[in-house]
């Protein structure tokens, strides 16, 4: 009779290597994505490092939840090539790929009431049966801590609130500790004091080492957080650099399609956006 084969045995799996700062993470390299009949990016060159938090910005449509899901290999691309830690996406197994990458969607849905502990765990999938897996139980505690939700560990994930449930969303994706953070809009659902400790989370992850790109609607905390952002405008990059670089009025004005007024912040210098309004 043959043997079963042991679905939890790791074969040949390549555990991510240490990656210098400043050094490549992913890269988008001519990118083209198509949804449906709809081109949605075009031309796309960008590249997340080690050690720095890359914010992706524009108005809705501009394609910037698809350029994150392209990144993430959760996408399929008409042309162009997407590369993680220095290999095209399509050289790396589901699970190898895993270990390199963690994705925060939009919205987190789960069938069934696992409690929120569980659900955190679940972000440690990827290092089943190597030798990191003994770092699940610390990895899993300093997630919740991070994210403020250990004084409900035990609740249902389906009894939480949104902003709860974005939260633990995010404390999975901590504990995954993949190099390579991509988070789509993890302060939508939060309130100002949240929104604050999320992309405070981001910076701490890119002092470590890590590359975090992170898709914001709020330009003030791009603008305070984030070491570059890349404004999208109709599926392509506008312009990429430092928010203190690229933040002005004219571009973001054109870009939006709303006159705005931008002052350096008095205290850190940060660009501050504010719409041009009328009495």
């Amino acid at each position: 009779m043959k043997a079963l084969r042991n679905p939890f045995r790791v074969r040949g799996r390549q555990l991510p290597s240490p990656v210098s700062p400043g050094s490549p993470v992913a890269e988008a390299r001519g990118l083209r994505v198509r949804l449906g009949q709809r081109p949605v990016l075009d031309s796309i060159e960008l590249t997340a490092h080690a050690g720095e938090v890359l914010a992706l910005v524009g108005p809705n449509g501009a394609g910037k939840s698809t350029l994150l899901a392209a990144l993430a290999a959760d996408l399929p691309v008409e042309s162009g090539e997407i590369r993680i830690d220095g290999r095209p996406v399509t050289d790396w197994s589901a699970p190898e790929l895993a270990l390199r990458r963690a994705v925060l969607p939009q919205s987190a849905a789960l069938s069934f009431p696992f409690p929120v502990e569980d659900v955190v765990r679940m972000g440690r999938a990827p290092w089943a049966g190597t030798e990191r897996a003994d770092e699940d139980d610390p990895a899993v505690a300093a997630a919740m801590a991070a994210t403020e939700v250990t004084e409900f560990a035990g609740r249902p994930f389906s009894a939480l609130s949104g902003g709860e449930r974005a939260r633990v969303a995010l404390a999975r994706v901590l504990a995954q500790r993949a190099p390579l953070l991509l988070l789509d809009e993890p302060t939508a659902a939060l309130d100002l004091r949240r929104q604050e400790l999320v992309l405070r989370i981001c910076r701490e992850r890119a002092a470590a080492g890590d590359a975090v790109v992170v898709v914001l609607h709020d330009l003030g905390l791009a603008a305070a957080y984030a070491d570059r952002a890349a404004v999208l405008h109709d599926g392509r990059i506008a312009v990429a650099g430092p928010p203190t670089e690229v933040f002005t009025g004219e571009l973001l004005g054109e870009v939006y399609r709303q006159p705005v007024e931008v002052f350096p912040h008095p205290r850190t210098g940060a660009p501050l956006v504010v719409p041009t309004r009328t009495a």
